[in-house]
């Protein structure tokens, strides 16, 4: 076995995605696609006041169909019955997928004092990050009425963002979470409930200094990196990008961790888009795919190719 080099890691362009007709502010793939015979789906968002899902098919490439609206962030809850949605009216929006790809709203959430730039499902709960610099922690309160309530609110100290809240992502095992803002830094926060209430929520590390541009967009790998020859466990990996059109890849660092915690930067692909990348998401399958979207009006997908196969053997 050669020695491991961070070198040896590379971000390669699959397949753009053209189609939408002004800038493409979002994605979001469809849990529990793209495995076990699945062909995997994924939903973008524009300025054009379109939603397109697109869909893999027996060659391997995406093709689209299509929903109108006009939102700034959307995110599937984990079996794919439900979407949320947000925008510049402060407010949250819960859909319910009904058949012929035709959505009910079922709740709409007030709380923020500012626009809402992103919402995350993670299992049970929604996570939403605003403009008035916050990330609320919501729960649904009563099924049967789709009431749901602000559970805790992510902005109250110095160690916090300073700016509007822009992306936000949870690990493989949702014990952390990635956020990023307007304020240049990207911040992992540490969930140390045991029962998994995830209402406890705390800040673990800053990582400042990689980006002098506004970062837009973070995303956490959730595949297990057999690949990669760590002795104790799989390294946690994430991707940045933002203004200055790159994509960057962070590595968890357990040879310098500073109270339990540290990432470096394992690569940076410059030029990824020919302009601002507002949106980057992992696949949640086993692929290594990472999807891409820009104002230059297209979606990217990407593959994260290294020298390493599964159980740490050398890929041929």
């Amino acid at each position: 076995m050669k020695n491991f080099s961070y070198d040896d890691f590379e971000l390669r362009e699959i397949q753009k995605l053209e189609g939408h007709t002004g800038k493409v502010l979002g994605i979001a793939w469809k849990e529990d696609t793209g495995v076990w015979g699945f062909p995997a789906v994924i939903t973008s968002w524009s300025d054009d006041k379109t939603i397109r899902i697109w869909e893999e098919n027996f060659s391997g490439f995406f093709v689209c169909k299509g929903h109108e609206n006009e939102v700034r962030s959307v995110s599937w809850n984990r079996d794919g019955q439900f979407l949320a949605t947000c925008g510049g009216d402060k407010s949250i929006w819960i859909w319910e997928v009904l058949p012929g790809n035709e959505f009910d709203c079922t709740s709409v959430l007030q709380g923020h004092t500012e626009d809402v730039k992103i919402v995350h499902w993670d299992e049970r709960f929604l996570f939403s990050g605003s403009s008035d610099n916050t990330i609320k922690v919501w729960k649904e309160a009563d099924y049967e009425s789709g009431d749901w309530r602000c559970i805790q609110t992510l902005g109250e100290s110095d160690r916090e963002h300073t700016s509007a809240v822009l992306s936000l992502s949870f690990s493989k095992e949702r014990r952390r979470m990635v956020s990023c803002s307007d304020d240049l830094t990207i911040k992992i926060w540490k969930n140390s409930d045991d029962d998994h209430s995830i209402e406890l929520w705390s800040h673990a590390c800053t990582l400042s200094g990689y980006h002098d541009t506004t970062i837009f967009t973070v995303d956490w790998l959730r595949e297990l990196l057999r690949f990669v020859p760590y002795e104790d466990k799989d390294p946690e990996i994430f991707a940045s990008a933002g203004a200055d059109d790159a994509i960057r890849v962070f590595i968890e660092d357990t040879d310098n961790e500073v109270d339990g915690l540290t990432f470096k930067l394992l690569l940076k692909k410059e030029k990824a888009h020919e302009t601002n990348v507002n949106s980057v998401k992992w696949h949640s399958g086993d692929k290594r795919f990472l999807a891409s979207a820009s104002d230059d009006r297209t979606v990217k997908i990407w593959e994260l190719v290294c020298p390493w196969g599964p159980a740490g053997h050398i890929a041929s």
